[in-house]
């Protein structure tokens, strides 16, 4: 695991958006980060979970977060944008973002992937990650240091059979990351991006249906670095894919 010592306050006066916050390893980043002291933006597809963890976090008496429900596979550029200045308008800044959202698909040789499951892949997984970046930076860039992280796979520096358009699409996320750590590492901003490794997810159920998910990590188990990135003891740290395991 990577290690990294949670420590208290650490992310306080700090706003921090979630995508695919809801479920999974990104409602427990956003519990994390909250408790942490952060005001966390949560943003996902379906309400009733993004409402649950709304709850969580008040009854915690942590920060009091933000719900956007936005489906990525129908968001527009526009949507993106007028997200992002509401952002501006309500917070003044956002210190960072974990766009941590993704479809995966279904696993089959590629020969036999479907057009319209290839398009909903790329559309969310790559699309989408390009148009929310191209959105938030202006707002990150207000603040005084911002981390911009992505989410990428096993599978996205080292293609596997039968996991097709997924597999390309975190491919084509480490390349984005790449292109703007680049172009902005004199800059307040940086950007990098999380293999978060075998976790125990409902993504990964569907992937491995016959797993037994007690063997593997759960989501708490790699926060250390979900929380390093969004703290300012990774000020250093630009253009990096990291594992949250090994």
């Amino acid at each position: 695991m990577f290690e990294y010592d949670l420590k208290d306050n650490s992310l306080t006066d700090k706003v921090i958006l979630v995508t695919g916050a809801g479920s999974g390893i990104g409602r427990q980043a956003a519990l994390t980060y909250a408790r942490l002291g952060a005001t966390v933006i949560l943003l996902g597809k379906t309400v009733a979970k993004l409402e649950s963890v709304y709850d969580e976090i008040v009854q915690a008496g942590y920060p009091e977060p933000a719900i956007i429900p936005l489906d990525l596979k129908g968001a527009t550029q526009q949507n993106y944008i007028d997200m992002s200045n509401t952002i501006a308008q309500q917070f003044g800044k956002l210190d960072g973002a974990l766009l941590n959202a993704s479809m995966l698909g279904e696993l089959t040789p590629y020969t036999n992937i479907h057009q319209q499951i290839w398009d909903d892949i790329i559309k969310v997984n790559v699309t989408a990650q390009h148009l929310l970046a191209q959105a938030l930076i202006p707002t990150m860039l207000k603040a005084p240091t911002a981390s911009l992280v992505f989410t990428s796979s096993g599978v996205g520096n080292k293609g596997r059979a039968f996991w097709g358009a997924y597999s390309v699409s975190k491919f084509a996320t480490e390349g984005l990351m790449e292109v703007i750590a680049d172009e902005y590492e004199d800059s307040s901003l940086r950007v990098n991006a999380i293999n978060p490794g075998a976790t125990a997810t409902p993504m990964r159920a569907r992937a491995y249906p016959g797993e037994d998910q007690s063997t593997i990590a759960c989501a708490e188990d790699i926060m250390p670095l979900y929380v390093y990135l969004m703290a300012d003891d990774s000020l250093k740290t630009n253009g990096q894919v990291i594992k949250a395991q090994g």
